[in-house]
């Protein structure tokens, strides 16, 4: 029986050496930094993974060695997002290969798509794929996945989740309404910190949060009180990663805030390959600095 997807994932930053080379050695530490630091999962390229600012070479290399690194420690749902069905199959091979439980894939980028192109966009690749299939809605980025689609993407055995980083709690709640009762077994995750409490509520059964990179610990918190069912114990929690996760938000361009904090609590993560508009000087370190504080000291 295949391992559960369930739990806390984390969206890895990919750390880069001086010459904007992938760090393989630092990439290996973070897996196990995050790993004894208590994620359930991780989830190499993400948004907050750049995965666009890599080649499909070093996409591939990326989820390879997140693979050999967790050895079974830890789930691993890989990013596998090409710009066509045949690169995402390919991408879902490797995968596969790699021992990944499952590959996480948007609905085409860039090309605003409707309805029925998507859906069949990834039945092509559910009818095909070697490795199970975990949905990707995101629609600032990527064609919006609309809750019928989805309820019809469910029929196929391979399609086995969906990662909702849309922020719309209501549109989860019908998701859930529309799906659960015709696939008892899907699962869905939340993909936005403010949403990872009210969507367990719902039904939900974890989120892939880039805050994790920085503080799994609050993250884990959240989820491990409302797994239990006691939500109302974990509201504190729930309002502290809010508050991390938006004044990480606030810091330069996305996910550069996320990138400076993991350095923070110890990674040698280096700049993005993507040039940033706004300097990162020693005000915003200081106030990022802080935010972690007031996040550990919220679980305190």
């Amino acid at each position: 029986m295949a391992e559960p997807i369930r739990g806390i994932f984390v969206p890895n930053v990919v750390p880069l050496d001086e010459a904007g080379r992938i760090d393989e050695d630092e990439l290996c530490r973070s897996v196990d930094w995050l790993i004894e630091h208590g994620v359930h999962g991780l989830y190499p390229n993400g948004s907050t993974s750049e995965f666009t600012r890599f080649t499909p070479e070093e996409r591939r290399r990326i989820n390879e060695l997140v693979c050999r690194q967790a050895a079974g420690r830890a789930t691993v749902l890989a990013g596998g997002a090409e710009a066509n069905v045949r690169e995402t199959l390919a991408a879902c091979e490797a995968c596969a290969g790699f021992g990944a439980r499952a590959v996480a894939i948007v609905a085409p980028f860039y090309y605003r798509l409707g309805q029925e192109a998507i859906y069949a966009y990834f039945r092509e690749i559910a009818e095909q794929t070697p490795i199970d299939i975990t949905l990707y809605n995101i629609p600032i980025f990527a064609s919006p996945i609309e809750i019928d689609t989805i309820r019809r993407l469910a029929q196929f055995d391979r399609i086995v989740a969906i990662k909702d980083s849309s922020g719309d709690i209501a549109a989860m709640s019908r998701m859930i309404a529309a799906v659960r009762p015709e696939r008892e077994d899907f699962v869905f995750l939340s993909g936005w910190e403010p949403g990872l409490l009210p969507s367990m509520l719902l039904g939900a059964v974890g989120g892939t949060h880039a805050s994790a990179n920085v503080v799994p610990e609050l993250v884990r918190r959240v989820y491990d009180l409302a797994a239990t069912g006691d939500f109302q114990a974990a509201l504190p929690a729930h309002f502290a990663l809010v508050e991390f996760f938006d004044t990480l938000l606030a810091v330069g361009e996305f996910p550069h805030g996320f990138r400076v904090a993991a350095e923070l609590r110890g990674l040698r993560i280096g700049p993005s390959r993507q040039p940033q508009g706004t300097a990162i000087g020693p005000q915003e370190r200081e106030r990022l600095s802080q935010a972690i504080d007031r996040a550990l000291t919220a679980i305190s």
